[in-house]
């Protein structure tokens, strides 16, 4: 990395004027008693040693600013013949706000030198103190020389160098100068520090607060693993300054080696531009670039990258089929903001604009706000741009915002995916008692638009033939047998409200009643397109619909308490009775927001248990069941619940299947339901088990079984996930489903950690998913290395294995290197 040499050499740190003709002029950075040889082997031999300290001294009346400069010593010695002024014993000297102490201090009148011996320290007004044996200036502070020095800056980091020389009151040379941001070894302080930077030079220049290293070396743990010949970087005192960062480096299949060099321009204050070019020895030049603003409310950021590719071929597929990537220009351009208009309202944007649906599989661009990139790659197979307005009241909420997904797999359909233009939640509940009890509000605005019909298979014969997603296939294959309708295309708009009220009455026997109502509307506007098929599933004409739901109910709770030696358990009967019309509109209204459903304990007492607004549970229902709870004196508990749903009377709702089939072979589809239930148990701090089950309701068969542990040890972590799933055939789950997701970490030392984790396939007999770490993390390095296989959906969906390499140097930045199978991994 080029140097720019600065025009004078001097001593590293700040100068203290001193003017008077009897002043004894005082110094600059600090030493400690360490040889020339020791200054580059022995890092900081003396850390923990204390300071000499003086007789009582009001402090106060020293200032900084202060030009009066007060000495301190046991001994004061005049030399008239040779013109000299020395202090011995115990030498204090208080000027400008700095501190010298020394065992021995002369001032030379005629050559107006200052020299310091034995144990010298100075403390600056910044905080910075330097240790030495020898200290050497001239009465303005601007040149000098130091042997044998240590300085300790206030934000914890060191300078030590064989010598130190000081012109011009700017620039300080370190000669055979080292620099880490690293606290020395406690328990043997001779040890090198974790990492360090050795120079032939160590140029400082205080005016410009740069740092130059000539001849430099670069050490961690001990052993020297890069050398340069000449690096800069800012002095630590800055915080913000333009330059070149520490380089990223990656290899892959498609990419070759590639190299990711960014310079960061601090235009502003408050705002600034990073540049990142890269190359790679297949596709050539890449670059990439974002900018950052922070304004009085609020901040926002543009982020742009592209490439013209040199080998489009490494995007094709085996069997010549070409990949979204098999392009000459790729690029994306992302922004996002966030403004606070007051203490309770904030607005703001996500938005991407990308050239093919695979080109952040093929280029993860890292920039300072965001990677896009993660350890698994399926957590971001989707992009987003929205624009939203949300607002927090004391107790209320508004949520509003316009979505476009974007897909990032080839699979994906872009003419399939929604476009929301907008959806607005807002809530409100009445901060004082209505009838005694709590009155609630709920409004949701939803419109949404799709321009093609999204089908899924649901059957072998169709998922091979792909009858469901191709276009051209005869419409009567696209029947409910063979698909379900994900996505109707066309528009859908609806505006839903809901009003609830509830009261909780306790009668003298301890038994605990919740009479609630509820009264919903939805008023919708449906223009389904006639597409193929999509006739099989929803009318396809333009409708306007209204769709009404009153619900009346109480919910009955009697609690038994038996208090023991060791503990306290309760056990609570729970029931609830619903009544309510049954649910019009099924197969007219567009499901699109309570597709996701899962019959369990978590949803057994909810008087509505669908996910979203779209759908809305009808007919009268009873749920009941019985939970457990003990908590133990010494800590920990136990929790058990077991119920069941029940419908009394009107249509089943789950029973109904709408055209993505929401609520069959859910275990509510049936007039009694399936049995849930859930067992809790933590016997201490250290082991945490959940498990939940859900039974067939007529012979008691699993049909859905977890079991989630946690053990956390003093250095030792452990979790765990088992699912056992039955077949839901009506949702296109044709097997039973069976694996386990589990992770690991080991803190064998205060710094030093190792972590797994991988999730298993039981019904295939293979990982999908794996990763292994080792990690070092303390306050000025951060290393981790990690091993990591997941899938990846550019081209041939395949198994994608990446090593990645990570540093991060307190002060000085953070690098990586990252090999794999696909594109450029963690860069």
């Amino acid at each position: 990395m080029a140097l720019r040499n600065p025009s004078r050499p001097g001593s590293i740190g700040r100068a203290v004027s001193v003017a008077a003709t009897t002043c004894i002029a005082v110094a600059l950075l600090g030493l400690t008693t360490v040889t020339p040889a020791q200054a580059q082997t022995d890092f900081f031999r003396y850390p923990d040693r204390a300071p000499m300290k003086p007789p009582a001294f009001d402090r106060n009346a020293v200032k900084k600013g202060d030009k009066q400069m007060l000495v301190q010593a046991d001994e004061v010695q005049y030399d008239h013949v040779n013109h000299r002024v020395s202090a011995v014993g115990n030498v204090q000297i208080y000027y400008d706000g700095s501190t010298i102490e020394a065992d021995r201090l002369v001032y030379n009148q005629e050559t107006k030198r200052l020299r310091a011996e034995g144990n010298v320290r100075l403390t600056e007004p910044g905080g910075n103190i330097t240790y030495g044996e020898i200290l050497e200036l001239n009465d303005d502070y601007r040149d000098g020389f130091v042997d044998s020095m240590r300085v300790e800056t206030p934000d914890q980091t060191r300078f030590a160098a064989a010598r130190v020389e000081r012109s011009e009151g700017r620039y300080s040379v370190l000669q055979s100068g080292v620099y880490t941001a690293c606290e020395p070894c406690k328990t043997d302080p001779r040890k090198p520090p974790l990492w360090q930077v050795k120079g032939a030079r160590i140029i400082h220049d205080d005016q410009e607060k740069m740092i130059y290293f000539e001849q430099g070396t670069f050490e961690l743990f001990g052993l020297p693993i890069a050398y340069f010949p000449y690096m800069s970087t800012p002095d630590p005192t800055v915080k913000r300054k333009s330059g070149w960062l520490m380089p990223f480096l990656s290899n892959s299949t498609k990419l070759g080696f590639t190299a990711q060099v960014p310079y960061f321009w601090a235009l502003a204050p408050n705002y600034d531009l990073t540049l990142i070019p890269s190359y790679s020895t297949k596709q050539g030049p890449f670059m990439s670039a974002e900018f950052r603003h922070r304004l009085l409310n609020g901040a926002y950021s543009i982020r742009a990258s592209g490439i013209k590719q040199m080998d489009m071929n490494e995007f094709m597929r085996a069997d010549g089929v070409p990949t979204p990537g098999y392009r000459e220009w790729r690029g994306a351009i992302e922004s996002n903001g966030q403004f606070g208009l007051n203490r309770r309202w904030v607005w703001g944007w996500d938005a991407l604009l990308i050239s093919d649906k695979t080109f952040y599989q093929d280029y993860p661009v890292q920039t300072f706000t965001k990677r896009v990139n993660s350890l698994f790659q399926d957590n971001n197979m989707e992009g987003l741009s929205q624009l939203y307005l949300v607002g927090r009241g004391n107790r209320s909420y508004f949520d509003a915002r316009t979505m476009y997904f974007y897909g990032f797999s080839e699979f994906d359909d872009q003419k399939q995916l929604p476009v929301v233009h907008p959806v607005i939640d807002y809530t409100y509940v009445v901060g004082q008692p209505v009838l005694g009890g709590e009155l609630g509000f709920r409004f949701n605005l939803t419109s949404v638009s799709r321009n093609t019909a999204d089908f899924d298979a649901i059957n072998n014969t169709a998922a091979l033939g792909n009858y469901c997603g191709l276009q051209t296939a005869d419409p009567a294959i696209k029947n409910t047998n063979n698909c379900v309708l994900r996505g109707a295309p066309g528009s859908y708009s609806r505006l839903s409200a809901e009003t609830t009220w509830k009261r909780t009455v306790t009668d003298p026997l301890g038994q605990v009643f919740t009479p609630f109502v509820s009264l919903r509307a939805d008023v919708a506007s449906v223009n389904i397109s006639n597409q193929p098929g999509v006739s099989n599933f929803i009318e396809t004409k333009d409708s306007g619909e209204f769709r009404g739901m009153p619900v009346a109910g109480l919910e009955y709770r009697y609690p038994f308490i038996n208090i023991q030696p060791w503990g306290t358990t309760t056990v609570e009967p729970i029931a609830q009775v619903i009544a309510r019309p049954n649910e019009t509109k099924i197969g007219k209204l567009p499901n699109e927001d309570a597709q996701s459903f899962v019959f369990d304990d978590g949803n057994l007492f909810r008087v509505d248990k669908f996910s979203g607004w779209d759908r809305v549970e009808g007919g009268g229902r009873a749920n009941y069941g019985v939970q457990l709870n003990t908590q133990f004196n010494q800590g920990g508990f136990i929790n058990i619940l077991f119920g069941q749903s029940y419908q009394l009377f009107g249509t089943n709702s789950f029973a109904v299947g709408d055209a993505a089939n929401t609520g069959l072979n859910s275990g509510l589809d049936t007039r009694r339901s399936d049995y849930v239930a859930r067992v809790a148990y933590q016997p201490d701090r250290i082991f945490t088990f959940t498990t939940r089950y859900r039974f067939d309701e007529q012979n008691f068969e699993m049909r859905r079984f977890e079991l989630e542990g946690r053990a956390d040890f003093d250095r030792i972590s452990l979790q765990a996930l088992y699912g056992n799933y039955d077949k839901q055939p009506e949702l296109g789950f044709l097997t039973r489903r069976e694996g386990i997701l589990g992770g690991a970490s080991w803190k064998f030392t205060d710094n030093w950690a190792v972590i797994a984790a991988a999730r298993y396939d039981i019904d295939a007999s293979s990982f999908d998913q794996t990763r292994l770490g080792l990690g070092y993390i303390d306050d000025c390095l951060i290393l981790a290395l990690n091993y990591i296989t997941s899938y990846t959906y550019s081209g041939n969906p395949t198994k994608d294995h990446r090593l990645m390499l990570q540093m991060s140097l307190r002060t000085l930045g953070n690098t990586s290197f990252t090999t794999g199978t696909s594109g450029l991994g963690g860069l």
